[in-house]
Parts: structure tokens; C-alpha cells; sequence
């Protein structure tokens, strides 16, 4: 007779159980072999993970909704980014001066040269034609504490220098881009140099507050964040 206990299914043969406590050990030396594989050399051993790996805290505004109930692993792991010409759907709306708060694993986010920190959005060029961009900027801010957020400047009027949502996303999952290629992986770039540091783990983006309130659509659309350097050079 099967059983239900803690959600698994119990029951069968001792030799049922055997296989199933070998399976589980098995996952559970998987899980660990794929969390140590990539670590940033000469670290203290914190396993490389480039991208966000928990959402701290969701402050929507009018007009969030779209995505907010696939929260947290919409926003977690890597971009998936629909080119240049259509915005992904695999995003998070944060409303009109909505903000969240995620918190990068590994190593964090790691000053070296260049970028530092990829933000994206699902921003797109209508028609293909890099003159009429589709933009919600959000304003982008880190902190090492998840308290202390210093914000990159972000401009108040079209081009939004230093703003997240300008660019298009080009890296997703399966096709062959790397996401924390700033050349290649699309999304907006920005270095800790800036603003004078030399890491942080958390990042903050806030949308610029612009509107219109859509229905579940306004505001800035998280699709992920990803540190450049995480995993070493």
C-alpha cells in the first residue's frame, strides 16, 4: 500500500525503499556537485552564481500585477531576452514607482573592468529601428547590506542615460548567448567604479514613476539580473 507523507509517496518493498533512498541521495549529491561546480578562483569557496538568487522585498505601484504571481523564480536565474525587435513576457511589471529588492548569490556583484551589473527589461525597438525604442526606465541601486542603497544616476527625459529598460535582451535560455557577456547578452550595463565601490550583493530597481498606470502592465518589467564578474574573468 502507498502512502503520502511530506508530499513523496511511501511504500512498496524494502527493496522499493532502497532504490528510492539511493535516488534521493543520488539528487542530493547532484544538487551539491552542481552548486560547487563554478567557483570564482580564490574565493573562500562561495559557490559562482552570477545571477539573483532571492527577492528581498516587492514594493509594487499602480498598475503592477503582470507576473507577480510566478514571484520569486520569475526574476531569479538567467534572462530571457526576445530580441530587438519583441519584448519577453517572462517578467515582472513593478507599476508606477514600484521597486524590488533582490540579492545576488556567489560572490555578489564584483568590481573589475568594464560592467560590472546587467539590469533587463524587456524594452524592444519598434520595427526592428534602433530611432523608436519602446522604453520604462527604472532607476538601478546597490548596496552591500541590503539597507544602504546607492543609486546610479539616472536622467530624467529620452535618451534615460543611466536608466534600465533602454535596451533590447539577446541572451536567453538554450541559445547560446552569454548572459553575462555585456557585448552580447543585451540589457543595460552599469560598474560599481561610478559610484566609487568595490562590490555589493544586493540591487534595487525602482521604476521611474512615468505612467501611465496600465492595467497589470505598468512600470518597469524585471526580467533578471546578472553580476559580470561573479564567476571570475
Amino acid at each position: 500500500m502507498l502512502r503520502s507523507k511530506g508530499g513523496r509517496i511511501e511504500g512498496g518493498t524494502e527493496g522499493d525503499r532502497r532504490r528510492r533512498r539511493g535516488a534521493r541521495a543520488a539528487l542530493a549529491a547532484g544538487l551539491l556537485a552542481a552548486a560547487t561546480a563554478c567557483l570564482v578562483e580564490g574565493d573562500d569557496g562561495a559557490p559562482c552564481d552570477p545571477h539573483a538568487v532571492r527577492v528581498v522585498s516587492f514594493a509594487p505601484g499602480p498598475g503592477a500585477g503582470f507576473g507577480a504571481a510566478e514571484l520569486p523564480g520569475i526574476v531569479l536565474g538567467p534572462p530571457s531576452g526576445g530580441g530587438a525587435e519583441r519584448g519577453s513576457t517572462d517578467v515582472v511589471s513593478l507599476g508606477v514607482g514600484g521597486e524590488i529588492v533582490l540579492e545576488l548569490g556567489g560572490a555578489g556583484i564584483l568590481d573589475g573592468p568594464g560592467a560590472d551589473l546587467l539590469v533587463f527589461e524587456n524594452a524592444f525597438y519598434a520595427g526592428g529601428d534602433p530611432t523608436r525604442p519602446f522604453v520604462e526606465p527604472g532607476v538601478v541601486g546597490v548596496s552591500a547590506d541590503g539597507t544602504t542603497f546607492v543609486e546610479f544616476p539616472c536622467g530624467g527625459a529620452a535618451p534615460w542615460e543611466g536608466c534600465a529598460g533602454r535596451a533590447p535582451v539577446f541572451a536567453a535560455p538554450g541559445n547560446g548567448i552569454d548572459p553575462a557577456d555585456p557585448a552580447a547578452a543585451g540589457g543595460d550595463a552599469f560598474d560599481l567604479a561610478d559610484l566609487g565601490l568595490s562590490s555589493a550583493r544586493f540591487v534595487r530597481v525602482r521604476d521611474r514613476g512615468l505612467g501611465p498606470a496600465f492595467p497589470d502592465t505598468a512600470g518597469f518589467d524585471l526580467d533578471a539580473v546578472v553580476a559580470v564578474h561573479a564567476c571570475g574573468e
